[in-house]
């Protein structure tokens, strides 16, 4: 055989496919061709000039196989219709879309006419190719981008150097499948336009948002080119990427805020110290859940600006009102890094926090009052040992309502300063007129402390409605019951109404009760006289005979030494 032929059949073996005999359609002027499967998509057909791939088997009329690619391993990349096949398969191949499969009949002055390939094709062989297409590009392509879904908000999109994550399905144009990230369970992490992806994908990851899905073609200069990738990817190969953009942040960004809702009233916002309530759901960004406080019916609650919680709460958390919603979007490096935290927040990941805020306070708050109402001529106000007759309505920041004393049949009574009440709402009692109506703001500290109470949650901020129904002048700590000027100087004799040497509890009750009336003296202000008499008698009785004798009669100032007030 011919040097010439030789070459010639290199290049047959380089570019066409063979299929079994069609039978003798007798002689031919060109070549005849048989679509016998047609795909429904086309989105191009080959022209002249195109870069192609393609599989082929080549057989003479009897069926005999002369030559494979398939018995290669290999497909068989050329361009189409500049003169590099034979004529035949030049013009057998045009106009064919990826994976489409064609019979060829090429005669033999399309072929290797009368001379053939010593030792492989005879002169004037008619030759009988099946081909399937299987890639098709031309060096003027560009990157095709298809948008498949996008999400409705979309406040940023991708730029070179920001670091994104992303699941992808890699195929051939073809359709088959080189890689994907989801069967080994991972996002691709890389950073985008610094060199780490190949050029197509550098360039088509560009503009998307987070949750965005792309279809993006690549043609082989943009991707692995002549030398392919291990025995995935073909030399030549155009790659298809079906790509989901999970998230994306860049090194240089800080946290995001978004005002979802403000108060319109917002006298105070939460710095750096304060102790702040607040409920939240964390996503990713693509939406997937990955903890919500409402799941436990239990607000998150910690110091901000301390330390306690990531860097990106710490800083999302600064300048919140009392019932603000807000959404607080956080990059990697100020929430979790590149390691993430359990199973449920990967490596890299940005975090979107959409958060409540309950309450707040610094612990050296002290009890907020406002008063909404003050009777005109406001002389007597309540102080400590007074006892007092309100009504009141307990709430939390967000109104949820805790209790309230227009539940009950009359209002709650209390002698002040005797740690009856939370120390918050004993403070917003003093200095009260009568009729006067106040609003509270009791800081845990001065409530119910970081444990709460039955139906008060832990470290959580109380709002009181009060209105002081009415008050009774108290007596000092220690005392029952106090003489408004000097007692009698024959105090047993008088109190002995029948005169038989003792006083038992009856006479002990008539005389104190005398005392009241007449104005002499008065009793602690209390709800049950009765039980402060008969605390009274039970200390003097000290032997509990039934009876005080005259050395058991003693006046409190007797015992403590005390001459700012006397008692019994």
């Amino acid at each position: 055989m011919a040097a010439g032929s030789r070459c010639l059949l290199f290049l047959l073996l380089l570019g066409v496919l063979g299929a079994p005999a069609l039978g003798d359609p007798g002689p031919l002027e060109d070549v005849v061709i048989d679509r016998y499967y047609i795909p429904k998509i086309c989105l191009r057909e080959a022209q002249m000039g195109d870069f192609i791939r393609y599989h082929y088997n080549g057989t003479f009329k009897d069926g005999k196989k002369f030559d494979s690619s398939y018995d290669r391993g290999a497909t068989v990349a050329g361009v189409v219709g500049v003169g590099r096949l034979i004529t035949g398969m030049d013009r057998g191949l045009q106009g064919m879309c990826v994976n489409e499969r064609r019979h060829l009949i090429v005669p033999p002055h399309l072929g290797y006419g009368s001379i053939g390939v010593a030792g492989l094709i005879p002169p004037d062989a008619t030759l009988y190719f099946d081909v399937v297409m299987l890639d098709i590009w031309n060096k003027n392509d560009k990157l095709q981008i298809t948008t498949l879904s996008k999400p409705e908000r979309c406040n940023r999109t991708v730029e070179n150097s920001d670091f994104v994550r992303y699941h992808y399905n890699g195929t051939l144009l073809d359709g088959t499948p080189f890689d994907s990230s989801y069967s080994k369970g991972s996002t691709y992490d890389t950073y985008v336009g610094t060199g780490w992806l190949i050029k197509g994908m550098d360039q088509g990851l560009l503009g998307m948002c987070a949750g965005e899905k792309r279809s993006i073609i690549i043609p082989p200069f943009l991707a692995y080119g002549e030398k392919g990738y291990g025995t995935v990817i073909p030399p030549q190969a155009s790659l298809v990427f079906s790509v989901l953009l999970v998230d994306f942040h860049n090194p240089k960004d800080g946290v995001f805020l978004e005002h979802l809702e403000v108060p319109e009233s917002c006298k105070r916002r939460a710095v750096t110290g304060d102790f702040v309530r607040y409920h939240y759901n964390g996503t990713l960004m693509d939406g997937t859940l990955f903890d919500s406080s409402y799941s436990r019916n239990q607000t998150y609650n910690t110091y901000i600006g301390k330390g306690y919680i990531i860097p990106g709460m710490d800083q999302g958390l600064q300048g919140v009102c009392m019932g603000e919603q807000r959404r607080v979007v956080i990059p990697p490096h100020l929430a979790y890094g590149e390691n993430g935290a359990g199973d449920k927040i990967p490596g890299s990941a940005v975090l979107i926090f959409d958060v409540h805020v309950i309450d707040f306070h610094n612990p050296a708050d002290p009890v907020e009052i406002e008063t909404v109402f003050r009777p005109e001529g406001c002389n007597v106000t309540t102080r400590n040992r007074d006892f007092v007759r309100y009504h009141y309505n307990c709430s939390l920041l967000d109104g949820t309502r805790l209790f309230s004393s227009h539940d009950y049949e009359k209002p709650q009574e209390v002698t002040l300063g005797t740690n009856k009440v939370i120390e918050g709402l004993n403070s917003g009692l003093l200095n009260m007129c009568a009729g006067e109506r106040r609003v509270l703001i009791v800081p845990p500290h001065l409530g119910h402390g970081e444990s709460g109470a039955r139906g008060v949650p832990g470290s959580a901020v109380l709002r009181f409605e009060v209105e002081l129904i009415s008050m009774e002048e108290g007596v000092p700590e220690g005392y029952l019951f106090i003489w408004h000027g000097e007692p009698p100087a024959s105090l047993y004799e008088q109190m002995d109404l029948n005169k038989d040497g003792g006083i038992p509890a009856d006479e002990f009750s008539t005389f104190i009760k005398t005392q009241v009336a007449e104005g002499k003296g008065r009793l602690m202000p209390s709800s049950d006289p009765e039980k402060v008499i008969a605390d009274m008698f039970r200390n003097q009785d000290r032997n509990q005979d039934g009876k005080i004798t005259p050395d058991e009669l003693k006046l409190k100032s007797d015992e403590d030494q005390e001459k700012i007030h006397e008692e019994l």
